[in-house]
């Protein structure tokens, strides 16, 4: 099965567009974002995303 790559980025006219809703997990459950005081909502904008490091196998071999 072969796929085709379109080369063409997808344009979108405004009319077109929707708003995404942004949720996050708080204090062990999810909300929406927008829900958010001005406050908590500048919080989150600030927030980094966590990236884990790949493991360092010195002298090992990987399974």
């Amino acid at each position: 099965m072969h796929h085709r790559v379109n080369p063409q980025p997808v344009r979108l006219e405004n009319s077109e567009r929707q708003r995404c809703e942004v949720w996050t997990r708080v204090m062990g459950y999810h909300r929406p974002v927008s829900s958010f005081n001005p406050g908590k909502q500048s919080e989150h904008a600030e927030r980094l995303p966590f990236v884990e490091p790949a493991p360092r196998l010195e002298g090992k071999r990987p399974c």
